[in-house]
C-alpha cells in the first residue's frame, strides 16, 4: 500500500452476539490492522438489538453495546467502533454521531461483512464499497430470479467477494452473471490459535459447533429444493459413532429434545453450544482441546459445488486440529488428504479417521500448515486489497 488505508468493517457481531461471529469479525479487524490499515468497526444494520442473556429482541441496546465494547477492547480497538441503535432512532454508541459521520467521510473503503448492512447515503459516500459474502448460493439464486432487493443490495457495492471459491467454474451449478465475484476465504490470525505441541488430551474427541435446524433460508431453483439446515446432513450419518467405534461430540444450538435423544441413542455426545459461545475464549478453548473437527456442510453448498469452506473449520486447522468435512468442491482449491479431508460417504469419513489416527502428529502439523499457507490473515487480506486495487 502506498499510504495508510482508512478502512471500515461493517458487521453484525452485536446483532449475533456469539463467539463464531465474533471471531470472524475480529480476524478481519486484526488482519487489516496488521497490514497497516487504519481500521474501524461499525455496526449499522437497522436491526433491533438482541439480548442473549434474556434471549429476546429488545429496544434496549445495553447488552449489545456492552458486548461490543468488551469485544473491541479485547481486539485492541477500544475507541475505534460504533453501534447505531435502530431501536433508539439511530443513537450512536462507541464513537459519537459526529465522529461516525467523519469516519465515513474520510474512509477509503468499507467492507460489508456478510452483506449484513444495506448501504445508505453515508455508506455510499465511501468510494470503494466491498460486498463480502460468507454464505453463497441463496443470493445468487435470488438475483437470477430477479429479486430486486438482493440486486439492489449488491449493486450498491463497487466490488464483490465470496467464500464460494468455485463460483463460475464448469462444475459449479450456482447461477452467476450479473455480478463478478472475487474468491476469498476466512482470514485467521494464527498467533490467536496456537497449535498445541504433542497430542491432544487423552479424552479428546472430534467435535464441532453448529446450529441444528435452520429452515428459513431454503430455496428453490429450476423446480428443485435446496436446503440450508445442517441437521438434514447430520442425519445421513447418524450411524457414524457405531461404524467408527468412536465418540463424536456435537456442540449444538438445539431446542429439539427428541432430536437430541435420537443423536444420543446413536452414540453421539451432545452438549449445549450456548455456554461456550457466549464468550470468545471458551469457544477457542473448546477447539484447542478437541482432537479435530468432524462436521457437515449445507445442502446448498454441497449439491451446487460452491467451493465454500467454513470459517470455524479454518480455526480448527490453525489450532493444528485435523478437519473432516463434507465436500463442497473445496478440494480443488485447498490441499486435501493430510490434515484436511473432504468426504461424500460414511466410508470416506472412516478412511479419513483411520489415516489421521495412524499418524496424528503428522496430520496435526499438516492442518496447521494449511492454515499458514491458505488462511493467514495477512495473506488473505493483502490479496483482497490487491484485487480491489487500493
Amino acid at each position: 500500500m502506498k499510504r495508510k488505508l482508512r478502512l471500515i468493517v461493517l458487521g453484525a457481531a452485536g446483532q449475533i452476539p456469539f463467539a463464531g461471529v465474533a471471531w470472524q469479525v475480529l480476524h478481519y479487524l486484526e488482519g487489516f490492522r496488521r497490514l497497516g490499515c487504519d481500521v474501524s468497526y461499525v455496526e449499522d444494520t437497522l436491526v433491533w438489538p438482541y439480548d442473549a442473556e434474556r434471549n429476546t429482541i429488545t429496544d434496549d441496546p445495553s447488552y449489545t453495546v456492552g458486548y461490543l465494547s468488551r469485544l473491541m477492547t479485547w481486539g485492541g480497538l477500544p475507541h475505534r467502533w460504533a453501534y447505531r441503535a435502530a431501536s433508539q432512532g439511530g443513537r450512536t454508541y462507541g464513537l459519537g454521531a459526529q465522529e461516525l459521520s467523519r469516519l465515513f467521510e474520510r474512509a477509503d473503503a468499507l467492507v460489508n461483512l456478510h452483506g449484513a448492512t444495506r448501504l445508505r447515503d453515508d455508506h455510499l459516500s465511501v468510494p470503494v464499497r466491498i460486498y463480502l459474502e460468507t454464505d453463497p448460493v441463496r443470493p445468487q439464486i435470488e438475483i437470477a430470479k430477479g429479486n430486486t432487493g438482493t440486486i439492489d443490495l449488491l449493486a450498491a457495492h463497487t466490488h464483490h467477494f465470496s467464500y464460494g471459491e468455485n463460483l463460475g467454474a464448469p462444475d459449479c451449478g450456482v447461477p452467476v452473471g450479473r455480478f463478478h465475484y472475487f474468491p476469498t476465504r476466512q482470514p485467521v490470525v494464527l498467533d490467536w490459535w496456537p497449535a498445541v505441541a504433542g497430542p491432544p488430551p487423552a479424552n479428546a474427541v472430534f467435535t464441532t459447533v453448529a446450529n441444528w435446524r435452520q429452515i428459513d433460508n431454503d430455496i428453490e431453483w429450476n423446480g428443485e429444493a435446496y436446503g440450508w439446515s445442517k441437521h438434514a446432513e447430520f442425519l445421513k450419518f447418524m450411524d457414524l459413532p457405531r461404524r467408527a467405534g468412536a465418540v463424536f461430540e456435537l456442540a449444538l444450538a438445539c431446542g429439539d429434545a427428541p432430536a437430541i435423544h435420537q443423536l444420543e441413542q446413536h452414540g453421539w455426545r451432545v452438549r449445549d453450544a450456548l455456554p461456550l459461545s457466549r464468550d470468545i475464549l471458551p469457544y477457542r478453548e473448546y477447539i484447542l482441546t478437541s482432537r479435530g473437527e468432524f462436521t457437515v456442510a449445507k445442502d446448498q453448498n454441497i449439491r451446487f459445488r460452491s467451493g465454500w469452506f467454513s470459517d470455524r473449520s479454518a480455526c480448527y486447522l490453525a489450532a493444528g486440529r485435523p478437519v473432516i468435512t463434507q465436500d463442497t468442491a473445496f478440494g480443488g482449491i485447498l490441499p486435501v488428504g493430510e490434515g484436511l479431508f473432504a468426504f461424500t460417504t460414511v466410508d470416506g469419513i472412516l478412511a479419513a479417521l483411520e489415516t489421521i489416527n495412524a499418524n496424528y502428529a503428522r496430520h496435526s502439523a499438516a492442518a496447521r500448515g494449511i492454515a499458514e499457507g491458505y488462511f493467514r490473515a495477512e495473506r488473505v487480506l493483502a490479496d483482497l486489497i490487491d484485487q480491489v486495487g487500493i
